[in-house]
């Protein structure tokens, strides 16, 4: 009997996430699809999360509640006004306002303790060091230092039943090339969402870094952007 090889893919609902997810289904992972309901001013984003692990066929989609507004620090989670309009330099000149503290870090340790409970060894993470918005937790030496933390920090990892790998299949690709690889892997984008500042509608303010990204992406992938802006 063939045992299927289980992944926890995080997932936001957004390119990235949702490439990466379709990369692993075609790697042929048994998908574990996590979400995070963190108080996000763009919590739109969890209807795009769930049709995207409804449309990829995922085993289960699990969406956890974290209060990160008691945090806050971000324009995201706090009364803090998403940056808008601005240009490709500006947006790699520093580390926006629409950075979550330790975002990444909380999302994958979750990811972490429910692979351990899969008897999982692979996470799947969407990040992206190229067409990105400057973040410190989209590096590859971070993600290179959670898995060597991962494999110090947990049951399995110490007792070698299972080597944590966390997989960043698109973290040296551009918007457009990830666009062109869920093209082939037959994603349908018209599923995923990528506003930070969207209308209580869902709709994309087109204005906001991520908006900038994507349209940037789909032109420059020769593919039309589904989306519905403002």
């Amino acid at each position: 009997m063939s045992h299927v090889k289980k992944a926890v893919v995080l997932t936001s609902g957004g390119i990235d996430s949702t490439t990466a997810m379709a990369i692993a289904k075609h790697e042929g992972f048994e998908i574990f699809s996590l979400s995070f309901f963190y108080g996000q001013r763009h919590a739109f984003e969890l209807e795009a999360a769930q049709k995207v692990a409804d449309a990829l066929g995922v085993t289960q989609h699990l969406v956890i509640n974290i209060d990160l507004n008691k945090i806050g620090g971000s324009s995201l989670t706090d009364n803090i006004d998403v940056p808008k309009e601005r240009d490709e330099q500006a947006m790699t000149r520093e580390i926006p306002v629409t950075y979550v503290p330790a975002r990444n870090t909380i999302f994958l340790s979750f990811a972490l303790a429910w692979a351990e409970v899969l008897e999982s060894s692979d996470i799947f993470i969407g990040v992206n060091a190229v067409d990105y918005s400057g973040y410190p937790d989209c590096r590859p030496e971070y993600i290179e230092a959670f898995e060597r933390m991962a494999n110090l920090a947990t049951k399995a990892g110490v007792e070698g039943i299972t080597k944590i790998r966390i997989k960043t299949p698109l973290i040296h690709l551009t918007k457009a090339q990830i666009i062109q690889k869920g093209m082939e892997l037959g994603v349908d984008y018209a599923f995923t969402h990528s506003c930070y500042d969207p209308s209580p509608q869902g709709m994309a303010c087109g204005e906001c870094d991520s908006c900038f990204l994507r349209k940037k992406g789909f032109k420059e992938a020769g593919v039309k952007d589904p989306t519905k802006y403002i």
